[in-house]
């Protein structure tokens, strides 16, 4: 909805505003007037009708207003599909190399993945005032620069596709942390995106990688308890999207693809095994963090060492890492310690843990680690 108010009114501010009256619109109306055959249309016709309503009101704005239409407040025939690719269109407006990288990851995100500044700071490692200068910067660049709202001719796209992945990984990952709404969201765009650019190997990887970690998530979960890969039901998970997304994977290895998603999607190919191979994983962590520098790639390079037998070492590596405000940081260091008998170190980095924790299944799994070491 979004979206496509975002494409209608070319004015990020304007469509949430008008996005959050529709709402509050429907809360009121609706339980006196009953949901309407079309509730989706019937929201984004009553968003639209607001926000004309209120650039009428503001006379600077009334040349443009003669150019927007009128629709009726209620439309329960709707026919148009009041979603289509804009969405995928929000994504290249946001991701406009006229704007800095981390504002086109965090602007999109806050735009499709409905994240709010808070859980962007934390996505992003940075304060929380930081996330709202940098949001509120590349709003004000798209209404200064009239980015367009649309998918740019295919050689442009090569200019945007690095922060288009950027945004659907980020966007999955918040999924992966217990928001499965957005799993699917993710996993829609990104087909959309591989049928956008057939032969680009990385968005391959990127919905490779983001099917086979999503083929798991029914065993993730119990309850409100989050469970660790190795205790998994293997029966819960999908084996055919587990294949669906190898099968891509192995296409994106035949077309050269080596970036980061593609050798992710690798990792994620290896764990899923009966018998995970942790000193190959661990290589390929290797690999990965060589070309990526990321801290948080030695972090799971430091997993794989650890199970593949050598904690010691894979402690060396953690303690190396500048990620003090990063939750799995103080959570591996724990468990690390945990298995070296450290207790004390353990139960202090583990409270670490949960002190950063923002989910209901990852604070009950570290306090009842907390509690068993």
């Amino acid at each position: 909805m979004l979206a496509s108010l975002v494409g209608y009114l070319r004015d990020f501010d304007r469509a949430e505003e008008a996005t959050q009256e529709a709402f509050a619109a429907a809360a009121q109306h609706w339980p006196e007037s009953g949901v309407p055959a079309n509730p989706g249309a019937w929201l984004v016709t009553t968003a639209r009708n607001r926000a004309i309503d209120r650039i009428r009101r503001e006379r600077t704005l009334a040349d443009k207003v003669r150019l927007l239409p009128r629709p009726e407040a209620v439309v329960d025939d709707f026919d148009e599909p009041v979603i289509k690719d804009e969405r995928l269109e929000l994504i290249f407006t946001c991701c406009h190399p006229a704007l800095p990288l981390d504002g086109q990851v965090a602007l999109t995100l806050r735009a499709l993945g409905g994240l709010d500044t808070a859980a962007l700071a934390a996505a992003f490692l940075v304060p929380d005032d930081t996330m709202k200068r940098r949001l509120t910067r590349a709003k004000a660049k798209i209404k200064a620069t009239g980015i367009p709202f649309a998918v740019p001719e295919g050689h442009l796209l090569a200019d945007r596709v690095e922060a288009v992945l950027a945004v659907l990984y980020l966007i999955f990952n918040e999924a992966y942390r217990g928001r499965v709404d957005l799993a699917a969201e993710a996993l829609h765009l990104g087909r959309t995106l591989v049928g956008l650019l057939p032969s680009e190997p990385e968005a391959q990887g990127l919905l490779a990688l983001m099917l086979i970690h999503d083929a798991r998530h029914r065993a993730r979960f119990a309850g409100d308890d989050l469970v660790l890969l190795e205790d998994q039901d293997r029966s819960l998970w999908d084996a055919a999207q587990l294949e669906d997304g190898r099968r891509i994977l192995d296409r994106a290895l035949a077309t050269g693809g080596r970036g980061p998603y593609v050798l992710q999607a690798v990792i994620a190919s290896l764990q899923a095994r009966e018998l995970v191979d942790w000193p190959l994983v661990a290589n390929m962590y290797r690999r990965l963090s060589a070309l990526t520098g990321s801290p948080v790639v030695e972090l799971n390079r430091a997993v794989a060492v650890a199970e593949a037998g050598d904690v010691p070492a894979a402690l060396e590596i953690v303690d190396r890492l500048d990620l003090g405000g990063y939750l799995y940081l103080h959570s591996t260091r724990g468990e690390l310690l945990r298995r070296l008998g450290r207790r004390d170190e353990a139960r202090d980095a583990y409270r670490q843990a949960l002190d950063l924790a923002r989910s209901t299944p990852e604070r009950r799994f570290l306090a009842r680690r907390l509690e068993q070491t």
